[in-house]
């Protein structure tokens, strides 16, 4: 008996037979089993999967000499000449031989007789989307409205290419791809009726190879027995047919992870040496990376991988995360699609290698983009958020909790917002959080003593070792008070100086209580205001007798003088100096009386710590004049004016503080003297002749 391939040798004959095509096999049943039976079926799908066996199988099913009927027999003579190919009331078309009109006109002529020795005639047309649009117009007529003995059975594997007035009318059959464990198990026995031993891993790459079609995979299968000598092994097929293998990538590629790019360069030279093709190991790079991908989002099943998940390689996987391995998974897909047009596919292969050897080095654009945002989200002052996956992991009590700075230390002055404390300790071994893709800083890994404690802000300007710089901003500054003068004075047991209980206002509220600041109270001495040439009494108090304190009429004259020529030397020079006022004063609700210089003073004192710049502001007004209950001065410019106007509930309000009493402020702008007209004098001819002569040169001489 000649030799049949296995292709042929294991072609279904029942519907019971076929593989992965359930849902086909059950309909066409149960419409036989019915009755139901159609005048024109459609069967699509791809190569190799069943659909003219499983017309060959409706056909015998429908003209079995026990039929029709679901199971036939494959006994009888009607059966045995469609498995054979012989019937006359069975033609097998093939459409694209036969695309003319001539061939459908052929087909309608025949349609009329009836069949000689079955109860149908049926016509199967492979690929009939081979067909010519004439073809197909010519055939409509017939498939709608055919006798009652006719059967068309269509096959194709376009089923785009079939024009919608065919589809319209005939049953369609969508037949699926075989998946890869039915097909290896149709392999295996394929090797148990041959005597051939088969291992799985050989069998398993025979049914990856086949792409879901039975035919192309019984056809590799003959192949591989042919070289296999009895015996079919992994390792034959890997050395026969060029194959790579997955121990042979999982290496080169764990080089590729490991930057290693001489020796990756010298392993493909060796694959290429062996015979190995470059479409081919472009080919198994691509599979091996396509079952990292899904390891690495979580599928483990065997037969999408083609490999068990256990045999890859961990030390890829580790390496690369799942953006780096698409990102080289795309880098193979391109260079298969550029090798066709390439100057040299070799030079091509190995420069995608290159890049694949800096690969854990690549960062996405949605990364890079992740990382801008987080920087620019810290630079506007968001605080910095604990990462979810270490917070989760520490106990409730070590987790971030909102930390509120102390009170502010001097008048005005606000408390800084909350800011979240950090999300572990020191001891914990974590370090202060930052948003992903920004560079760790090892000044945030200092961490508060505990939750809850106060950080100790020491004059000295030094952080705990244990304190976080960017916790609160800081130490604050030292307080240049008096009050610590008289506080050592009279710890030490001396007597307190009586000019040191004079305190500013901010330093009566230092400790933070809420009780209004009280007013400045500065007695007056009989004679007034005095000079005070020295540091070592006060204003408050009449000068000493001490007649050196005074100079002399001669040095008051020496004085005024370089002082005049200090005046004359710098007179280009703009200074706007607050104007003196020590003659003018007024009465205070409580029936102090103090001067216009106190009470500016006292307010500009007060605004430098509450709001700075209204102080700022403040400085160039001019002289301040009280009227009742509002305090009017002037400034010499409209931008000043309009700063002044902006803070003027704010001096106000600290005016009235002092006063005792509600009191408003008016400012206004000063009326300047309009510039004098100068009357222009016409030149004699003369002298208009020597100043364009004499234009830029400068004359000088005597008249």
């Amino acid at each position: 008996m000649s030799y049949e391939v296995t292709a042929t040798r294991r072609r279904p004959q029942q519907f019971d037979h076929l593989i992965g095509q359930e849902f086909v096999a059950e309909t066409l049943k149960n419409s036989i089993k019915s009755g139901k039976i159609a005048h024109a079926y459609l069967f699509s799908g791809p190569r190799g999967c069943g659909k003219t066996s499983t017309a060959r199988i409706l056909a015998k099913a429908l003209n079995c000499q026990h039929g029709p009927t679901d199971t036939p027999c494959g006994q009888c003579s009607n059966c045995q000449e469609i498995t054979k190919g012989s019937s006359l009331d069975v033609i097998e078309i093939d459409g694209a031989s036969n695309t003319s009109v001539e061939n459908i006109r052929q087909i309608k002529d025949e349609v009329l007789f009836p069949p000689s020795n079955s109860k149908y005639k049926i016509y199967i047309i492979d690929e009939v989307h081979m067909l010519s649009t004439s073809a197909f117009n010519a055939l409509l007529k017939t498939i709608e409205e055919p006798p009652p003995y006719v059967i068309f059975i269509f096959a194709t594997t376009e089923l785009q290419k079939v024009p919608a007035t065919i589809k319209s009318r005939c049953q369609q059959y969508n037949f699926r791809l075989v998946p890869v464990d039915k097909v290896k198990q149709c392999l295996a026995e394929a090797a148990a009726e041959l005597n051939v031993k088969a291992d799985d891993e050989a069998l398993f790459w025979i049914a990856r190879e086949s792409t879901g079609s039975m035919r192309d995979a019984y056809t590799l299968f003959d192949q591989v027995v042919a070289f296999s000598d009895g015996e079919m092994t992994y390792e034959k097929i890997r050395d026969k047919l060029g194959l790579v293998g997955l121990e042979r990538l999982n290496t080169l590629f764990e080089a590729c992870s490991a930057s290693k790019t001489e020796e990756v360069l010298s392993m493909l030279d060796e694959f290429l040496q062996s015979g190995i093709s470059i479409e081919q190991l472009i080919t198994n790079c691509a599979d091996y990376l396509r079952s990292l991908l899904l390891i690495k989002n979580g599928v483990k099943k065997e037969a999408l991988l083609g490999n068990s998940p256990e045999r890859f390689s961990s030390a890829v996987l580790s390496a690369w995360n799942t953006v780096q391995i698409e990102r080289a998974l795309s880098i193979y897909l391109q260079l298969y699609r550029d090798i066709r047009y390439s100057l040299s596919p070799r030079y091509e292969l190995e420069l995608a290698f290159s890049r694949l050897c800096w690969l854990g080095q690549y960062v996405s654009s949605a990364e890079v983009k992740k990382a801008i945002d987080a920087a620019q989200a810290l630079l506007n002052g968001a605080p910095l958020a604990p990462q979810a996956s270490a917070a989760a992991q520490l106990p409730h009590s070590q987790q971030a909790q909102p930390v509120v700075q102390p009170q502010a230390q001097s008048l005005g002055q606000q408390a800084p917002l909350s800011q979240p404390a950090p999300a572990a300790s020191a001891a914990s071994g974590l370090q202060v959080p930052v948003p992903d893709g920004l560079p760790q800083l090892s000044m945030l890994n200092c961490m508060p003593d505990e939750e809850g404690e106060e950080e100790d802000n020491s004059p000295d300007g030094e952080n705990p070792e244990n304190t976080s710089p960017f916790y609160d901003g800081g130490p604050l500054p030292p307080e240049q008070s008096v009050e610590s003068e008289a506080q050592v004075q009279e710890a030490s047991g001396e007597p307190i100086d009586e000019r040191l209980k004079i305190h500013l206002p901010q330093l009566e509220n230092a400790a933070g209580n809420d009780t209004p600041a009280p007013s400045i109270v500065v007695p007056e001495s009989d004679i007034g205001y005095t000079e005070n040439p020295d540091e070592e009494w006060s204003n408050m108090d009449a000068p000493p007798d001490d007649e050196e304190y005074y100079p002399s009429d001669e040095e008051r004259a020496y004085q005024a003088e370089k002082e005049l020529e200090s005046f004359n030397s710098n007179s280009g020079e703009s200074r706007a100096q607050a104007p003196v006022q020590l003659e003018e004063s007024l009465t205070t609700a409580d029936g102090r009386k103090i001067s216009i210089a106190q009470l500016r003073g006292s307010v500009m004192a007060a605004l430098s710590v509450s709001d700075g710049f209204a102080a700022t502001n403040l400085e160039t007004t001019g002289l301040w004049k009280v009227k009742e209950n509002c305090v009017e001065t002037s400034v010499s410019d409209s931008y000043s004016l309009e700063l002044i106007k902006r803070k003027q509930s704010v001096i106000a309000q600290e005016i009235s503080k002092v006063c005792g009493r509600p009191m408003e402020f008016s400012v206004i702008l000063e009326n300047k003297a309009a510039p004098v007209q100068v009357e222009k004098v016409t030149l004699p001819l003369q002298v208009e002749i020597l100043l364009n002569l004499f234009n830029g040169t400068i004359v000088a001489g005597k008249h």
